[in-house]
């Protein structure tokens, strides 16, 4: 027997240690990755209860070895944790390794005790739906008020209410035991009625603790993959943008090519081959910079031959350091294609697209610039360009590649329009330095 007050403490330090060994495994990107796994192999399985047993083990030693140090000891609440999230198999072998220690201090009847626990917990973890497990909560008023409400209206089974009695029974049981077999098994206990009541309890509050953190996490992460996936939709919807007139016209081009010359037709064709490909295919949000340009170069090729080089020009300032850097992928077509159709198009003696790229402070920085016709006052407002000054594109192009920015860089990106009527329109975006860093094509 314990004195009550030293018993209480050790608690409360049990609580406290859960939850400090559960928040510390939750920052581990592995041991997430094995947690939530959904069909784990055996040496994957042997991680996560490494894991999860090796930091507790050495808390049972600490138990047997450091005096009064009680609370260090939460080999029986790991062994139904681990039964109920890996069934009764796995959780035998992790309850025996958290054993070792109680065993070699004269405690023989820890194992079997042990075993026993992971049979049961692992029984009832293979018996319900694992959101059964995930949804226990350490708030054990709260799950018996909710019960109750629920079985006054309609009476049924209710799974957490059950794996709360199975905790409870098992560390009752543990306690008798452990009364008819002194110095055998380890038990907190005390001849204090109430203090024997948080005894009962506190189990199945260490129990939910971690079970509640690693849901919380499991939750954050679903949520996260169903940001990406809008994201990616959003993106791909983006993406794929295209004006379909580009299409027809090039279409046409090509017919009348074909006759008188077959060669620049069928370098056209070529063209409108590798954008179609780029545009149908399954491809990443981030590519090299080198590789935007050459999908800007297929189409630029097409709209030369369509205009005339003596009317549409293409001028390149690109800085080598930049071919590179990962940026989002179809950006510079949208703004490409709103400099020749509202720039030069309206210019009887065509134009000149510039295109630039540098390395300022750090920061990616792209321009797109044009000498055409500018935007007009009276469409200023609608594009969201403003005469010589800097301002947010809101046309069809400049509003894709903005929200484009937007969702990819949040606000460290930058996209402003600058125009003169008469004299032409420059559009200037300013990313992140960002790099190829894997087989997966995501940027670093």
């Amino acid at each position: 027997m314990y004195e009550p007050r030293l018993i209480l403490i050790s608690l409360l330090i049990k609580l406290g240690i859960a939850a400090a060994i559960s928040s510390a495994l939750a920052r581990s990107r592995v041991f997430k990755r094995l947690l939530f796994a959904e069909d784990r192999t055996a040496g994957e399985t042997i991680g996560l209860l490494a894991f999860i047993c090796i930091p507790l083990t050495l808390g049972v030693w600490a138990r047997v070895t450091v005096p009064n140090f009680l609370a260090a000891d939460n080999a029986f609440e790991t062994t139904v944790i681990l039964g109920v999230l890996l069934g009764p198999w796995w959780a035998a072998v992790g309850g025996a390794f958290l054993a070792i220690p109680a065993m070699l201090h004269g405690e023989f009847l820890t194992l079997p005790f042990d075993l026993c626990v992971a049979m049961i917990a692992g029984l009832y973890g293979r018996l319900v739906d694992p959101e059964d497990v995930w949804s226990f909560s350490p708030f054990i008023d709260l799950s018996i008020y909710r019960w109750v409400r629920r079985n006054l209206a309609r009476p049924r089974l209710d799974r957490q209410i059950l794996l709360l009695m199975l905790i409870v029974g098992m560390q009752i049981a543990r306690m008798e035991l452990a009364k008819l077999y002194p110095h055998r098994l380890f038990v907190l206990d005390t001849h204090s009625w109430v203090v024997r009541l948080a005894i009962y309890a506190c189990p199945a509050v260490v129990v939910g603790i971690p079970l509640k953190i690693w849901n919380a996490i499991q939750i954050e992460q679903k949520l996260e993959e169903q940001k990406r996936l809008v994201l990616e939709a959003r993106l791909d919807a983006l993406r794929r943008q295209i004006n379909p007139h580009f299409l027809f016209n090039t279409l046409n081009s090509i017919g009348s090519l074909v006759r008188f010359h077959p060669e620049l037709a069928r370098e056209m064709i070529v063209r409108l081959a590798n954008i179609l490909r780029a545009l149908l295919r399954e491809h990443d949000s981030f590519v090299p910079f080198r590789d935007e340009l050459a999908f800007t170069d297929d189409y630029l090729g097409i709209e030369v031959v369509r205009f005339g080089a003596d009317k549409l020009r293409v001028e390149r300032e690109i800085e080598p350091e930049t071919l590179e850097v990962m940026v989002p992928s179809m950006v510079l077509q949208p703004l490409i294609e709103n400099s020749i159709k509202h720039g030069l198009e309206p210019r009887l003696e065509g134009g000149t697209v510039t295109l630039r790229s540098c390395v300022r402070d750090g920061r990616l920085v792209v321009d797109v610039e044009d000498d055409g016709v500018g935007i007009m006052p009276a469409r200023a407002a609608a594009v969201g360009a403003v005469t010589a000054q800097s301002h947010s594109g809101n046309g069809i192009g400049m509003k894709n590649v903005r929200e484009r920015l937007e969702v990819l860089y949040g606000g460290e990106a930058r996209f402003e329009v600058e125009s003169r009527p008469g004299r032409g329109t420059r559009v200037t975006l300013e990313m992140p330095m960002v790099y190829y860093a894997s087989d997966d094509a995501s940027p670093a």
